[in-house]
């Protein structure tokens, strides 16, 4: 669960009381820490003052509680002289409600999930591809999030494995370029790094060889040597390619012997619905579907996550969430950059594989899913399947497809590049770089409503969300005051994935005053406003999902077949025919086919309106 679960008794035998006396004196060695940072004298080497917490509760560490509540407490006594009394001291830590171990326990409970012990287990994660940008830039700087906030288990190790010859020192160099405190914004974690970074080791070698390997397994077993159970994650950020060639290997000469062995394998699981099942079936001969985790970074964001608590913990949304009150449901993401030498990479794949078939595909099928049995991963993912297996093929006809090109920006003088100018994208490559994709379900709750998908490269603005456009009011009393353009002053429900994290509705409403004059307003909780805590990367929730066993948020083999088998005919039929993509200027709103197709069901693109730009 996190660093402190080997003791879990203890910890859940903790009191309020005992909670907050906890908090102050955290809060007081936090104070007296960093009086000593301003001074010359302080050894930067020595442990967090704060981490040597000697209180009744001696096996309850900081981990018990949110930073949140340590900084409440700290500034209260800052600005107060430290003068804090136990009325104050109860209202600040409530107010920041304490996330203890037991809260964790029941966490994984809620989704059907059995708490490890730590204080028996080692644990090990192994970065297969540790010198790529992924690694360096994503999961090394995951791992020290999750280590900063207290969710690894006291005896980890990482350990990274790539063909670049290094020695530990230098592989800590160089992820250490990536590291930075983005938990508590302004606090000094120098020394935290250094502990992370001391748990970092390197070992070099070829994916398909099971000699190195065995070299590697040798190394995990010295480090995992003082725990009498070793678990080990593998993450494979390498070309799909050698997938196979590095499960063949780690299998064979570096499984755990004493523990699980899981594999974390990142996209593009193939290129159409063949590839995938050989890549499939590769894999199966020497992993079970048990212990492969597909991850889909999109499905770790906080927003999606938020979906089925949106639906399923509100009474108001439920008995509104089906064809006969949602005119029509819009996924949207959108990039406001090109592919900036990435285009060589990209033009193997194009925008419908990268984004539609997976990121906005597997966000549509949370969306529109029944009510899953329980919170079990398997009962949502078999929901999934299901809104999946409903869905009609995509057609052509439903299909739009757009290709940026170069424009001068305004007022600079520099030239924006087109794809082509890209010098790593083949000549006259006819690869889009936007699509959008009408998409049906053919079910009771969903029977004639349109899906929308969009998603493009070099447009006006960045951003991913989802927005639902409820049906017209019948016999509406106030129709003579909305205008001609219902459409504008339609009920919307707007899902902002990022940035500035969001959830809005739009309403109709009397403008103030003695005249009658209607508005469109909004409800509007915003998450930075909201919740003052840092939102959690998509990469950490998804590897700490990983470490606890929960696949809620990763995607199973048989969805991945249902949405292949929806994209792969549409697919090679624009490769073979070689349709030409529609150029849309580098920095606009993408190709006018969109609002074509929009327009053919009845639908206004909600992310053109000039009220949601800042959104």
């Amino acid at each position: 669960v996190g660093r402190g679960a080997h003791t879990p008794h203890a910890s859940l035998r903790l009191d309020q009381a005992s909670q907050r006396a906890v908090v102050f004196k955290t809060a007081r060695l936090r104070t007296a820490q960093r009086s000593q940072l301003q001074s010359s004298s302080f050894d930067r080497r020595q442990p967090r003052l704060w981490r040597e917490l000697t209180t009744d509760a001696a096996t309850c560490r900081r981990d018990v509680l949110t930073h949140a509540a340590a900084e409440a407490v700290q500034q209260e006594m800052q600005t107060g002289n430290g003068a804090v009394s136990e009325e104050e001291l109860t209202k600040l830590i409530d107010s920041t409600s304490p996330h203890n171990v037991q809260d964790a326990v029941e966490d994984l409970k809620a989704y059907g999930i059995e708490a490890e012990d730590w204080g028996k287990s080692a644990l090990s994660v192994v970065v297969v591809g540790a010198s790529g940008d992924l690694a360096r830039k994503k999961i090394f700087p995951a791992l020290f999030a999750l280590y900063h906030e207290g969710m690894l288990p006291d005896y980890f190790n990482i350990v990274g494995y790539s063909r670049s010859k290094m020695t530990d020192e230098e592989f800590r160099d160089l992820i250490s370029e990536n590291l930075a405190c983005r938990v508590t914004a302004g606090e000094d974690c120098g020394v935290e790094m250094e502990e992370y970074l001391s748990r970092c080791s390197y070992v070099a070698g070829q994916y398909k060889s099971e000699e190195d390997f065995g070299k590697l397994n040798t190394r995990l077993d010295e480090l995992e040597k003082k725990r009498g159970k070793a678990d080990r994650i593998f993450y494979l950020s390498i070309p799909p390619a050698i997938f196979t060639d590095v499960a063949a290997s780690a299998s064979a000469a570096a499984s755990s012997k004493t523990g699980w062995t899981r594999v974390i394998v990142e996209k593009p699981f193939g290129r159409d619905s063949e590839s995938f099942q050989q890549l499939s079936k590769d894999l199966y001969k020497h992993l079970s579907e048990e212990q492969i985790y597909r991850i889909d970074h999109y499905l770790g964001k906080e927003l999606i996550e938020n979906l089925t608590v949106l639906r399923f913990a509100n009474l108001l949304f439920e008995p509104l969430w089906n064809r006969k009150y949602i005119r029509n449901v819009q996924v949207i993401f959108s990039e406001n950059f090109g592919t900036e030498g990435r285009g060589g990479y990209f033009d193997q794949y194009g925008i419908i594989r990268d984004v539609i078939q997976n990121h906005l595909l597997q966000i549509l099928s949370l969306f529109a899913m029944e009510p899953p049995v329980s919170l079990d991963a398997e009962d949502i993912r078999n929901e999934k399947v299901k809104v999946l297996r409903s869905m009609k093929q995509v057609a052509m006809a439903d299909v739009v497809v757009g290709q940026y090109r170069g424009r001068g920006s305004k007022g600079a003088g520099k030239r924006l590049p087109g794809y082509l100018d890209d010098d790593t994208v083949p000549a006259g490559s006819l690869c889009p770089t936007f699509s959008a994709v009408a998409m049906f379900i053919n079910n009771a709750r969903w029977d004639g409503v349109p899906f929308l998908l969009k998603a493009g490269k070099a447009l006006h603005s960045k951003r991913a969300e989802i927005r639902v456009q409820f049906r017209h009011v019948p016999g509406n009393l106030y129709k003579a005051k909305m205008g001609a353009d219902l459409d504008s002053a339609t009920n919307e429900l707007v899902i902002r994935i990022q940035p500035n994290e969001s959830i809005y509705l739009k309403i109709n409403n009397k403008v103030p005053g003695l005249g009658l004059s209607l508005d469109t307003q909004r409800l509007d909780l915003s998450y930075d406003q909201t919740y003052k805590s840092h939102l959690p990367d998509a990469y950490e929730r998804l590897i700490l999902d990983v470490i606890n066993g929960d696949k809620r948020l990763f995607i199973r083999a048989d969805e991945l077949e249902a949405a292949w088998a929806l994209f792969t005919p549409i697919l090679k039929e624009l490769e073979e025919t070689k349709v030409a993509p529609e150029l849309y200027p580098y920095g606009s709103r993408g190709p006018v086919g969109a609002h074509y197709l929009a327009a053919k069901y009845g639908v206004r693109w909600g992310d053109v309106n000039a009220d949601d730009e800042d959104a």
